[in-house]
């Protein structure tokens, strides 16, 4: 059914249209090409067509992290608009973040007028011929999954519907569209479109009843399988069905620097990070949505293992080189793929003998690793500078139902303890550091009934621009506490120098060069100058209070807070 609109310029179209489609937020950090944009929601506002709503956010990386933690927590895409080619620029670190965890998302950009002239948005200043480029798509084809520039008398209707359908479909990943000046200032007297998108997303793939099959045949002979996975939990629904493939069999289930809660971990068969060790003992492995599940220079399955590779994109083809065999490859829905798994393991019948002596083993191993954890905290309770394994336990007591825990490198994940698919949520595998601040926010403006919790390592929060995600957390009302995890390094680069020469140099005499940070610096100052609650923490004995302290800032006050944890 046809819907007919009253509009001024394409750019109150696509903002209707926009809406139509159901997207909430409009992520923008705005430039001399946002005017027709500007003035379009000048107009909605002032008729209180409110939707998308527009979020300024003072910096494109923020914007990206932001989307990227909404659609996170949400499933839902949201549009980010940055200035021309220097936004794309700022914001593709964050564009690679969303493209290697399948975020779908409508990543825009203004274009720098492309006409000279009489017509509406076309050149009028210097900076729209040195910020022209040839090929602005091609900063970031490579990380998109698809890329279009609106053109003069273009099917808005049309670009937009696919720009959508073509990111939510799986694997789900960003979109780019660039929107010249002149043809988002170009008049218009109405906008017609249908109420229902044209296209709708490809979701929910089933593999070949004979791969299924294949598969289940493996798994009832297995001896001792394994499952390890990073990413199962982006869709709530898969938890469930994993908890019935596990126990079914009796395998536990290894979770590889883990992005979502993608297995209860309290269940005795959570195997937790440590997969290595149990890699080349096991006769059945299952890789489930994760690019890296072992370290291939430290472990190898045995030659007669057989892996079973299981995903939306099972083979991982973004990637260019990786080596990770794939005996049967299981594309689809991960969900539905081990229902069907389930199903055809249960007709053929298991061994209930010894899938229960597996289980006692598993959780007799997971019993004296949780034990070693909790000894490990305790150990560290009065040490200085504050131990993590300790900061970490005190802030678990202190969590409840109502938290979101979003990590960058900055907790000891093993203090912790997750059941519900949507309570905790971890950085990305691609490096683009800084997002857990960005995603924090979005993951608060999605649920603003939540507490949501935000521990990043200091290299991390620096990366993040932390002024505009404060800023923006003053601006748009969303109290989070941030913890940064303040051990004055970077880590990642120095236990790489290290693992590459580790009789070099380097370790012999301590020299760790593009490794140091400045510990004495008071990041709690950067929250407070946008009117939240800071603290520095130095001694162990006051971590408990400070916790306290800055969650009843963001409670009760509603204001954000940061503690700056001075630790080893």
């Amino acid at each position: 059914m046809a819907k007919k609109v009253q509009v001024d310029s394409t750019a109150e179209a696509y903002i209707e249209l926009l809406a139509a489609r159901g997207v909430d937020y409009f992520f923008g950090n705005g430039g001399t090409d946002f005017g027709p944009i500007v003035e379009a929601y000048a107009k909605r506002i002032s008729q209180e067509e409110m939707l998308p709503k527009p979020i300024a956010v003072p910096h494109e990386i923020t914007a990206v992290a932001m989307s990227h933690g909404y659609t996170m927590v949400t499933g839902k895409p949201q549009v980010v608009m940055v200035h021309t080619l220097p936004g794309t620029a700022n914001a593709v670190g964050g564009i690679l973040n969303a493209s290697r965890s399948n975020i779908p998302m409508l990543f825009t950009a203004g274009r720098t007028p492309i006409t000279e002239g009489d017509v509406p948005g076309s050149k009028d200043g210097g900076i729209h011929y040195s910020q022209e480029s040839f090929d602005q798509g091609s900063m970031v084809r490579e990380w998109v999954k698809w890329d279009y520039e609106l053109r003069e008398n273009a099917d808005l209707e049309g670009v937009v519907d696919r720009a959508l359908a073509i990111a939510q479909s799986e694997p789900a990943g960003p979109v780019y569209l660039t929107l010249p000046r002149e043809v988002l200032a170009s008049p218009r007297e109405e906008f017609e479109y249908s109420e229902q998108p044209r296209m709708t997303a490809a979701k929910d793939i089933v593999s070949s009843p004979d791969s299924i099959q294949q598969a289940a045949k493996v798994l009832t002979a297995a001896k001792s399988p394994i499952l390890i996975t990073r990413d199962a939990g982006r869709d709530p629904g898969c938890q469930e069905q994993l908890v019935a493939l596990a126990e079914l069999l009796g395998m536990p289930v290894f979770e590889g620097t883990s992005a979502y809660v993608n297995f209860p971990q309290s269940h005795v068969l959570h195997g937790g990070a440590g997969s290595g060790e149990h890699v080349p003992t096991s006769d059945a492995i299952i890789v489930l949505e994760i690019d890296a599940p072992w370290t291939q220079k430290a472990v190898s399955p045995a030659d007669d293992a057989t892996i079973i590779s299981m995903g939306q994109d099972p083979l991982q083809t973004h990637i260019p080189v990786r080596g990770y065999r794939s005996d049967i490859s299981l594309g689809g829905t991960p969900r539905l793929n081990i229902a069907a798994l389930v199903a055809a393991i249960k007709t053929i019948g298991v061994d209930a003998a010894a899938v229960k002596e597996r289980t006692a083993n598993w959780a007799a191993l997971r019993e004296k690793r949780v034990a070693a954890n909790a000894e490990r905290a305790e150990a560290g309770k009065d040490q200085f500078p504050i131990n993590k394994s300790y900061f970490g336990r005190e802030l678990a007591k202190q969590m409840d139902e109502k938290s979101i825990f979003i990590v960058e490198l900055g907790a000891d994940s093993t203090q912790f303890q997750f059941d519900t698919p949507g309570d905790a949520y971890a950085h990305p595998p691609s490096g683009g550091l800084g997002w857990a601040l960005g995603a924090a926010l979005g993951a608060k403006l999605a649920s603003p009934d939540r507490t949501v919790i935000c521990a990043i390592g200091d290299g991390s929060y620096t990366f993040g621009v932390p002024t505009a995600a404060h800023i923006t957390s003053h601006m748009q009302d969303l109290p989070v506490l941030f913890i940064v995890w303040n051990n004055g390094i970077w880590n990642a680069v120095k236990n790489s120098a290290k693992n590459l020469v580790p009789d070099g140099v380097a370790v012999k005499t301590n020299t760790w060069t593009f490794t140091a940070l400045d510990q004495d610096f008071d990041y709690e100052k950067i929250c407070e100058a946008s009117g939240g609650y800071g603290e520095r923490v130095e001694d162990p004995a006051e971590v408990p209070a400070a916790i306290a302290r800055a969650l009843h800032a963001v409670q009760v006050e509603k204001r954000q807070a940061l503690l700056n944890i001075v630790g080893s």
